[in-house]
């Protein structure tokens, strides 16, 4: 639209609100909406630190077995970012899991569950590439670290030995990195990961390795024009998570009942102020190639909250 045409009166709104949203994103990176399923490449400013705590709830209960396997896994998800720099971010991730698993064995239903402490992840990301425009950014930044052996990988109950898709840990260091870019404008905001985490041995067992790529297109739904006053903004959240997991392996075999290709759509909402972010989203499995009678995924189901401080 020519500038002469234009609503004079609403110019310094839309300038206020622009002024407002962008010093949402100025605190910090993760004042800004993000990702729900995987991180993002905006900064944590210097000095500063932005605390996560997210709730998931992942069912599994399509069983090709015959054995009517029903697997339900609670967590607590704690995670706690410090910026050393513009560039450089560290993070740990602090995991409380409670998981059961239910199956019919000769005739007769068995429930196995353990819930404790998981596995603790640590990790750095850092900048590599950035070009700060007029109402957005850009930002790519690769990411590295390692999954420590600290949640209990030796828990048994009547049954004996729990299967280590039930233990509150894998025994094992398994490292994982890949790299994370982020498009970033005033209206809208996208994301895309590429990740890779290689799972080690422990007690004769092991997780396949964990291949993903991952998207996030996230959209300003209100205010839908800019204003001064706004205590913050929702934005509507469509993802998509496509997983290879290869397969377990028990004793130096492979498992091939175990693995296979995943695609999950993910709708969600958050709402953003300039100190923390509320949200939630249901990943839905559209699409699964397993192998063998591996368990399938009914959803998986997050929500949680952002603080920075």
């Amino acid at each position: 639209m020519h500038a002469g045409l234009q609503n004079p009166g609403r110019r310094p709104l839309r300038q206020a609100g622009a002024a407002a949203l962008l010093a949402v994103a100025g605190w910090t990176g993760a004042a800004w909406s993000a990702p729900v399923t995987f991180n993002t490449a905006l900064p944590v400013a210097k000095g500063e630190f932005v605390f996560r705590e997210q709730f998931v709830l992942d069912q599994s209960g399509d069983d090709p077995s015959g054995a009517d396997r029903d697997r339900t896994a609670w967590a607590a998800v704690s995670v706690l970012g410090y910026g050393v720099n513009g560039d450089l971010a560290l993070f740990g991730v602090v995991p409380y899991v409670d998981r059961s698993l239910d199956l019919t064995v000769g005739g007769s239903r068995r429930s196995r569950s353990a819930a404790g402490l998981g596995d603790v992840a640590l990790f750095g990301r850092y900048t590599v590439f950035k070009d700060n425009f007029r109402g957005g950014n850009f930002r790519v930044a690769p990411f590295a670290g390692v999954e420590t052996p600290t949640g209990d990988d030796d828990e048994s109950d009547a049954f004996g030995r729990l299967p280590a898709s039930v233990q509150p840990g894998s025994g094992s260091w398994d490292p994982f990195g890949g790299i994370v870019a982020t498009y970033q404008t005033l209206a809208f905001q996208i994301d895309a990961q590429a990740s890779y985490r290689g799972n080690t041995e422990a007690n004769g067992f092991e997780f396949g390795d964990v291949a993903r790529l991952d998207a996030s297109f996230q959209y300003r739904l209100w205010p839908r024009d800019l204003g001064g006053g706004v205590p913050g903004f929702l934005y509507g959240i469509v993802e998509a998570n496509l997983v290879y997991r290869d397969e377990n392996r028990t004793g130096g075999r492979d498992d091939p009942d175990s693995g296979g290709t995943t695609l999950f759509i993910v709708p969600g909402l958050q709402y953003v102020t300039k100190r923390w972010i509320v949200e939630a989203a249901v990943q839905l499995p559209v699409f699964q190639d397993l192998n063998g009678t591996a368990l399938e995924k009914d959803t998986v189901a997050r929500a949680g909250f952002r603080v920075n401080f």
